[in-house]
């Protein structure tokens, strides 16, 4: 008889160190780092369809954003000196390196844009300033997934495939959700082709992720991190279905505007909880680095 397997540590120690970051810092900077990001995307697709009112909504949130995004980065870090301290150097190498560069350049972008779109003053600069914050915009929805997947933890390591286009579409869904609250009836209709494309590649990613993940996914389909990615997974469907079909209606809008904006949130936040409960259980650790050496040739 062979005895049931165990999986243990050192004094029952946890084997890599849980993440010390704190969730509302950290999850909320994944949250509202994506929705400015994304949002300046779909500012500078409503600046280009004469949708005007709708992208000076959409530039003024994107700054909103960011800034409460950079704020809860700092909070974290404890003091802004820290953060001024990742822009001495540049390091292609780091994620966090590269992402203190992409938050440097692009907040001003969308200070810009949102500025000189509320003022009505220097067009030319605005619009260069939309330009680049839509360029920059993506890189800056998607890249907190690689600063996650660079890490040790298993969940967002193991899934560092998947992660990027995950918070990608939920940082789309998102910026759609928020379209939908800010923009007036009539300039909804882009926002309401995005919401289902959006939470469909969501949902796709997170089925990728957890079939890759092997015995990991049990992080994403237990405990608090299980809640909240199944209530992101139904907030996001019902935002998506009710934002399709809302027309012109504003309050079937605006209702389902919030419920995409409050998926994106619970996504952010599972996703988070999900790697500290990997990084905390030693059979999460075991297996997958057991399972690379049996790979290895």
């Amino acid at each position: 008889m062979v005895p049931r397997a165990e999986f243990a540590s050192y004094y029952g120690r946890p084997i890599i160190k849980a993440p010390s970051w704190a969730p509302q810092d950290i999850a909320g900077y994944f949250f509202l780092g994506g929705l400015a990001g994304a949002g300046s995307v779909l500012a500078a697709g409503a600046q280009l369809t004469g949708r005007t009112t709708t992208a000076s909504a959409m530039k003024l949130s994107s700054l909103a954003a960011v800034s409460l995004s950079a704020a809860a980065l700092v909070h974290d870090l404890g003091r802004p000196g820290r953060f001024a301290n990742m822009l001495r150097v540049f390091k292609p190498t780091s994620p966090m390196s590269v992402g203190s560069w992409l938050l440097a350049v692009y907040g001003p972008a969308a200070g810009t844009a949102a500025l000189t779109s509320v003022t009505g003053r220097l067009p030319r600069a605005g619009a260069a300033a939309t330009a680049g914050a839509a360029l920059l915009g993506p890189a800056v929805a998607s890249y907190t997934a690689v600063l996650a997947a660079d890490t040790a933890v298993p969940a967002w390591h193991g899934a560092h495939r998947e992660l990027p286009y995950l918070f990608a579409a939920s940082a789309t869904a998102a910026a759609a959700g928020m379209a939908l609250v800010v923009g007036p009836s009539h300039e909804n209709t882009p926002a309401r082709c995005a919401a289902p494309l959006a939470a469909l590649a969501e949902a796709a990613a997170t089925r990728c992720a957890r079939r890759r993940l092997g015995m990991v996914a049990e992080t994403y389909e237990e405990g608090r991190a299980g809640a909240l990615l199944k209530a992101a997974e139904v907030l996001s469907a019902v935002g998506a279905f009710a934002g399709a079909l809302a027309g012109h209606r504003r309050p079937v809008a605006v209702a389902s505007g919030i419920a995409l904006l409050a998926g994106s949130v619970c996504t952010r936040f599972g996703i988070f909880a999900a790697g500290v409960a990997s990084a905390e259980d030693p059979r999460y650790t075991v297996v997958p680095q057991r399972a690379a050496l049996a790979a290895a040739p």
